[in-house]
């Protein structure tokens, strides 16, 4: 059985130009690596990124993970992330840092299919039959995200075609005609993209949704792709004392929710993001309520990842589908136990990339080898299409295999 002889981290640059972290863990001729993201969005009840000192703190203190790491045997995974909790000793991994255990976890998870000579995806689907997830693009970008751009932080295609490529590539086909439709609108401006790379424009969040609902009728009709709309709104960065603060209105939660199920139904939206504050279970389990049948109600920021939260959750029916990103819980472990959880209640998972990203394309096999639906990693951008390449990759091998 192979061991750990080396765990090695050293620090990156995220898309933002940011800096984080990448770690290698090593069994002699085997490594396998993996970087962290980061969110600009981030819920609050994530665990710590870095520990207190930041980074550079953190990168001193995994010379204990290192250590503890070594000689530690390959291909068991809920014992090297239990390791990882030891080392850190906290609730919220305060001490080590989830973006470093999440880096660590996932490269390790890398190292031991590459010992068994398989790919991530199979190594975690453990011989199930597998399936792609459907692709959710950014378009238009807002909050957070991006200056001067819509209150809402993301206006999003999904998109279901044949196959991911043909998915994939329908929703850059709706990210190519809103920036025109938006250089119409605005012949004038010199347009920019957000994070995400998501065009920014001083459109109010009506006239964004409206404007992504024509390009989306264009891009279908070209490609003959089944398109749908979606909102990420992160309602918690602009709720304040109960109450959503828009360019144009301000709304009690009461009407918070008639609004959202009000777009639902006028446009079609196919998923509600974060509707409501990240502590409203009850709104959310009104809101899925009243609309749940036909449009998902997910949560990022009020399940961040968390089994914990999330069975708060269900057992009031607040939401029917959930977000997934690996480094708001910090293991790979604490996250498959999440995406177990919401299955087994017919919750619907998206994996998610973070605004801050890398080139690291893990959570595509995550996405495939945990039977994940949908995956949620921008539409272009070379951070962003490493996980769209990778899927497309993947496919490619599950028709061989056929």
């Amino acid at each position: 059985m192979a061991e750990i002889s080396e765990a090695k981290i050293r620090k990156i640059i995220d898309s933002r130009g940011n800096p984080t972290v990448e770690v290698d863990i090593i069994s002699n001729n085997i490594t396998g690596r993996a970087a962290a993201p980061s969110g600009a969005s981030k819920g609050t009840f994530e665990v710590r990124d870095y520990p207190e000192g930041g980074i550079a703190q953190g990168i001193i203190g995994f010379a204990r993970v290192s250590k503890m790491a070594t000689g530690m045997r390959l291909s068991d995974q809920k014992g090297f992330d239990s390791m990882l909790h030891e080392a850190d000793g906290t609730d919220n991994l305060s001490r080590v840092g989830g973006n470093i255990a999440v880096a660590a976890s996932l490269a390790y998870a890398k190292a031991s299919a590459k010992s068994d000579n398989i790919e991530l995806y199979q190594s975690l689907s453990s011989g199930k039959t597998v399936s792609l997830p459907k692709p959710m693009g950014n378009i238009i970008g807002g909050g957070k995200h991006a200056i001067n751009g819509t209150t809402m932080q993301e206006f999003l295609s999904i998109a279901s075609g044949k196959c991911y490529s043909d998915s994939a590539f329908a929703n850059v086909a709706v990210h190519k005609k809103t920036g025109e439709l938006i250089r119409l609108k605005f012949p004038d401006l010199s347009l920019g993209l957000g994070d995400e790379k998501a065009w920014v424009a001083p459109l109010s969040d009506m006239e964004a949704l409206e404007l992504l609902s024509s390009a989306i009728r264009s891009a279908s009709e070209n490609t003959g792709v089944k398109i749908g709309p979606a909102i990420d709104l992160a309602a918690s960065e602009f709720c304040e004392d109960g109450s959503y603060t828009y360019k144009d209105k301000r709304l009690s939660k009461e009407e918070q929710i008639d609004f959202m199920a009000d777009l639902a139904e006028r446009f079609g939206v196919m998923s509600l993001e974060d509707p409501l504050d990240e502590s409203d279970f009850d709104g959310f389990a009104e809101l899925t309520k009243r609309i749940g049948k036909d449009t998902m109600i997910i949560g990022d920021d009020l399940f961040v990842t968390n089994k914990v939260r999330l069975q708060k959750g269900i057992s009031i029916g607040a939401g029917n589908a959930i977000l997934i990103k690996p480094n708001q819980i910090g293991t790979l472990s604490d996250m498959i136990e999440t995406v177990e959880l919401a299955k087994h209640n017919n919750y619907k998972t998206i994996i998610s990339h973070r605004s801050g990203e890398t080139e690291d394309a893990t959570i595509a096999h995550l996405a495939v080898g945990l039977g994940i639906e949908y995956i949620k990693t921008g539409t272009i951008g070379g951070e962003r299409t490493a996980k769209h390449n990778e899927l497309i990759r993947i496919e490619e091998k599950l028709n061989k295999s056929q």
